[in-house]
């Protein structure tokens, strides 16, 4: 695993407790019953805090599901920000 993907693992699983691993790779609202709007603060927050970035309100909504965020960073975030 790269560092960003176990980073951003490390977020969700903080956020989610229950979820696998495997579970939190494919984590959305769609599949996730605990996932609303404050799960999705929390967990807008501690990416925000974990990466060391700011991610713009407007672009938060795009961005719920492990598999946007992931991208997101990619583009947005230094492996080794934190």
């Amino acid at each position: 695993m790269d560092d960003i993907r176990n980073r951003l693992v490390k977020c969700f699983a903080a956020v989610f407790s229950s979820l696998s691993q495997e579970e939190i790779v494919s984590a959305s609202p769609a599949n996730v019953s605990t996932w609303d709007s404050v799960a999705s603060v929390t967990l807008i927050a501690t990416v925000e805090e974990e990466f060391g970035i700011e991610i713009d309100v407007n672009k938060m909504a795009e961005l719920l599901s492990y598999k946007n965020l992931d991208g997101y960073l990619r583009e947005h975030a230094s492996p080794s920000s934190h």
